[in-house]
């Protein structure tokens, strides 16, 4: 673009982790147009996680885009960048005479509704999401070529609401509270509750807290676990809404999943986020590795034992 970009939209509308390795997209734009204003566009779900990025100005949901008129910092949209395509937004951002509408090659609608395509294959790459996902800022000819150890910088995760009195009951004191999150709704490949419970059964239970975590729809799925270690591990399944939850991970020490949002959110807070991964593309950690500080990954889901994320939580938590 010639002039300064003053606002920008964009759009993804897929899952929490998704979302969450989209956010330093924004980062980087206010650093290269300083005083722009970013509007996120996506499902209503995430809208929690993207509160709590200080470089996201706005939040639209994808309903309001398709029926209503948007403004970003109550002017006319000048751009829209397609991190996430979808069919029907690209040709609403058309419908909508946005400016400046950026999308991939390998989307044959873009061609008709985008009016600066990047050629950008996520499919064969061996880069990370989150790098791909900056890669899409050529269209404003920024530098777009970012190291994960950059990245980690990139995500402005600092609006965390306070905890509710409710649930710092919770937390304990004196030990490390450490949070298993078995399911994943059907996002990922599941490391399975056995395993889970085989972790539960290995901790020392006079040094780690141990809390379950899930969906109110998943507690029931959960079942197989509580009956077996019900009495050694603290079940907060259903307690609370994503904002609090949040917050929740922000008191914690660590936690323990599949390939999911939780799990992006605790690498992103600093906290030790042990990620369990099958190694088949495009599911594998060199792709969807959540970026932070302290991340222990665990590639090869069938192979991955519970012995071994044990002693890996054990060595880094208490060190």
């Amino acid at each position: 673009m010639k002039a300064p970009l003053k606002n920008i939209i964009i759009s993804r509308t897929d899952s929490i982790g998704d979302v969450m390795l989209t956010l330093p997209v924004a980062k980087v734009l206010k650093d290269y147009f300083p005083g722009i204003k970013i509007a996120f566009l996506a499902r209503n779900y995430t809208k929690p996680v993207i509160a709590c990025c200080e470089y996201v100005d706005e939040f639209i949901e994808l309903n309001d885009f398709i029926k209503q008129n948007v403004t970003v910092g109550k002017e006319k949209p000048q751009a829209v960048l397609h991190v996430f395509p979808v069919k029907e937004i690209a040709h609403r951002a058309k419908e909508l005479k946005i400016p400046f509408r950026i999308g991939t090659t390998n989307r044959i609608y873009h061609w008709f509704t985008c009016n600066k395509l990047i050629q950008l294959s996520r499919k064969n790459s061996d880069l990370h999401e989150a790098q791909l996902n900056l890669k899409l800022l050529k269209a404003f000819n920024i530098p777009s070529d970012f190291s994960k150890e950059e990245i980690i910088g990139f995500f402005g995760f600092t609006r965390i609401e306070p905890l509710d009195e409710a649930y710092k009951k919770f937390i304990h004191p004196y030990k490390k509270n450490i949070i298993l999150h078995p399911k994943s709704q059907g996002s990922a490949q599941e490391w399975g509750l056995k395993k889970f419970t085989e972790l539960v059964k290995l901790l020392d239970k006079n040094r780690f807290n141990i809390l379950i975590s899930g969906t109110e729809k998943e507690r029931k799925l959960l079942d197989e676990l509580f009956d077996a270690v019900g009495k050694d591990v603290t079940d907060i399944t259903g307690l609370m809404d994503l904002t609090q939850f949040i917050s929740f991970i922000n008191h914690c020490d660590g936690l323990v999943a599949n390939s999911t949002g939780p799990l992006h959110i605790a690498a992103v807070l600093g906290k030790h986020a042990f990620g369990i991964y099958p190694s088949q593309r495009p599911m594998h950690p060199g792709r969807w590795a959540p970026i932070g500080k302290h991340v222990h990954i665990f590639e090869d889901i069938e192979k991955v034992t519970p012995n071994d994320i044990a002693i890996s939580i054990t060595k880094n938590l208490l060190s």
